[in-house]
């Protein structure tokens, strides 16, 4: 590879007519960047259970999964958004892979929370399977599923459906990424007045997801921002709608919220990061 990855997420509301991400993702591919994407899909999921008579829930930004509603998770995830988007970037002339967290044992997890049904919290990442997509010069799209670790239950090796932000946050700490992008239908992320704050420092970041500020979808989006800053430098939230976003971030245009890791800090301000000193 040439060098550390960047993991990009998209959301599904994300994309659009304006949307350039998928055109974005082939030109960075092109240029010899390796890119691993995590694709959502919340909304045409809560379409697909809304037309089986099945009501969407929801605790902390987390779908309540039952078992007829994995099925649909599922299906969609893995037999329509992620072929579709693969198919996409075929026509754009890129190269990729679709996969979900199942394939290959790449995403291992646990149910944390019996309120959330069939939902896990991962508990293992084997990256061989991303870097052998990257190897071959494919972009591996990883739908947000995990097999349930064998622990002896009645779902032990099933299929469980995990939050997407949080396996994008957990590849990029996995893979050591360059950087963790959001692409989201917002701005990035809001102070209690509404208005972007488009930079915070992980210490920063972690006060204000105590704080309460930050509400829904965000908050499992700073959740993986902060996983990944363990290891990457920087992580940003932006407006995926925007035409030329991925671009624009990844080279270094500022736009929505940037969240700078300790040893990004380190070599803005020219001293080591504290576990370095």
């Amino acid at each position: 590879m040439p060098g550390l990855p960047i993991v990009v997420k998209i959301g599904g509301s994300t994309l659009g007519s304006h949307d350039t991400s998928l055109k974005d993702l082939v030109t960075l591919q092109k240029e010899g960047v390796d890119v691993v994407v995590v694709h959502g899909g919340g909304n045409v999921i809560s379409q697909w259970m809304q037309r089986q008579g099945l009501p969407p829930r929801f605790v902390n930004g987390l779908r309540v999964t039952d078992a007829p509603s994995l099925e649909i998770v599922v299906a969609v995830l893995t037999g329509l958004i992620n072929k579709e988007l693969v198919s996409q970037v075929h026509g754009l002339g890129g190269r990729a892979i679709g996969i979900s967290g199942i394939d290959g044992g790449l995403l291992e997890a646990h149910v944390a929370d019996p309120e959330l049904g069939y939902v896990g919290e991962i508990s293992q990442v084997d990256s061989r399977p991303l870097k052998a997509i990257l190897d071959t010069g494919y972009i591996p799209v990883v739908a947000p599923l995990a097999m349930q670790g064998h622990d002896g239950s009645d779902h032990s090796g099933g299929a469980l459906n995990i939050n997407g932000d949080t396996v994008a946050g957990e590849l990029a700490h996995a893979l050591d990424a360059a950087r963790l992008i959001f692409l989201t239908d917002v701005g990035g992320i809001m102070d209690a007045g509404g208005r972007v704050i488009p930079r915070l420092d992980r210490r920063r970041a972690g006060l204000l997801s105590r704080s309460g500020v930050i509400q829904g979808g965000m908050i499992p989006k700073l959740a993986a921002c902060l996983r990944a800053l363990e290891r990457s430098p920087t992580a940003d939230i932006i407006d995926g709608r925007r035409p030329g976003a991925l671009l624009e971030c990844v080279r270094g245009v500022a736009s929505g919220t940037t969240i700078i890791g300790e040893a990004a800090l380190g070599s803005l301000s020219g001293n080591p990061p504290d576990s370095a000193r």
